[in-house]
């Protein structure tokens, strides 16, 4: 075969304003950090690279956990390095479903052969603990897990009654942080969570590739009690933990270049500090939420279950959801997602995450947004940006 390299593209995409469920904006500062030289896996700057991440993580976490790393792969990555390391066959595991992801750990349990226990919640609304408790009266689970921050439906899924339920039972608590890690105050600790995982594209504002993960004492006494090896060779935590440990076993070549990226990008949100990073997703949040209503569109989910960084916003009657996002795309350079599952179609999901929460880009997609609107004929009220204006000037 001949091939003529010319036919091939230079790598140049159009500037893109990231607002949809991931990825997100990525700061130049993280970017020019994956340009650095590539070194060895087991160099000794890279080693130090990785006990510095490592200690962001715990930051980030907020969390003393010893295992707190990251592995390769998205959060789906992240999801079944949890779940493959804490469930053996048989293995009962109660999974709180109302969104997508949940029912995508529901399809990891079985096919490691658990025995799943599924506590199916209406898209839209959060679980409700008393069906929980109900689901696990009378069983013995070894792990009750939720997603915390469900990326399909924009629901914000509070944690205290389910973790004291998990402790009740004596179960792990396995959260999914993807969606709420960055963005919002999450602590593994004062929350009582034994096994968390999140993703590096969302609200940590990283190229997507490693999943961070996080097993407190318990976790690891579940994983080193094991009966069964872990059915995943590269995703066994009790190999993968020699290799960033003291003992630097070698285990995989690690992503150079990504671990600096994740580095990087936890700098920037110890810079900026975790109190006034997870208020000013809030009060972006709000200012959008405030423009959206005054144009006389719905939000998915009720008020107080609302995700910060993830905005369900429903589709107003009579129009096309797919020719919207085109134009979001096309005229102005906007991403955003559509819904997933049965919400394919009914909802349009804006995401305000890490580097792309900012007052500049409330403004700039309500604008497009009514903008592109009216163009199709729909029923639009004006005022979206005085209404967002107005949340930001009750707290200047």
């Amino acid at each position: 075969m001949v091939l003529n390299v010319n036919e091939f593209r230079y790598i140049n995409p159009a500037q893109r304003i990231l607002l949809g469920p991931g990825p997100s904006e990525v700061p130049p500062r993280v970017l020019q950090s994956m340009a650095a030289p590539c070194v060895g896996h087991l160099d000794p700057y890279f080693l130090a690279t990785m006990d510095e991440t490592q200690h962001l993580l715990r930051f980030l976490f907020q969390t003393e956990n010893a295992l707190t790393i990251s592995v390769p792969g998205t959060g789906t990555a992240g999801m079944e390095a949890c779940l493959v390391n804490m469930l053996e066959p048989g293995d009962e595991a109660v999974i709180c479903v109302h969104g997508a992801f949940g029912a995508r750990m529901c399809e990891m349990v079985e096919r490691i052969g658990g025995k799943l226990i599924r506590v199916d919640q209406q898209w839209g609304k959060s679980t409700d603990p008393e069906a929980v408790r109900k689901a696990v009266k009378g069983r013995g689970p070894k792990l009750l897990a939720v997603v915390h921050g469900e990326t399909s439906t924009g629901v914000l899924q509070p944690l205290q009654d389910l973790s004291a339920i998990a402790r009740e039972a004596g179960a792990l608590f396995m959260v999914d942080m993807v969606t709420s890690l960055g963005g919002m105050d999450i602590a593994l600790d004062r929350e009582g969570i034994d096994v968390a995982y999140s993703g590096t594209q969302k609200c940590i504002s990283c190229p997507p590739g490693l999943a961070p993960i996080s097993f407190n004492d318990k976790a690891m006494k579940v994983l080193r009690g094991r009966k069964t090896p872990v059915l995943s060779w590269y995703l066994d935590m009790s190999l993968v933990e020699n290799y960033w440990g003291p003992a630097r076993k070698y285990h995989h070549t690690a992503p150079i270049n990504m671990v600096y990226a994740l580095r990087e990008s936890l700098r920037i949100i110890a810079d900026e500090g975790l109190e006034p990073r997870f208020a000013r997703h809030k009060l972006n949040h709000r200012a959008l939420v405030a423009g959206v209503e005054a144009m006389g569109l719905k939000m998915l989910v009720p008020e107080a279950e609302r995700l910060p960084t993830l905005n369900a916003i429903t589709i107003p009657e009579g129009v096309d959801d797919l020719k919207v996002r085109k134009a979001l795309l096309e005229e102005f350079g906007i991403e955003i997602g559509g819904g997933l599952g049965a919400l394919a179609g009914k909802i349009w999901r804006v995401g305000l995450m890490g580097h792309s929460s900012t007052k500049r880009n409330v403004f700039i997609f309500l604008a497009a947004m009514q903008s592109i609107l009216k163009a199709e004929g729909a029923k639009i009220k004006n005022g979206a940006i005085e209404a967002a204006d107005a949340v930001y000037k009750k707290v200047s």
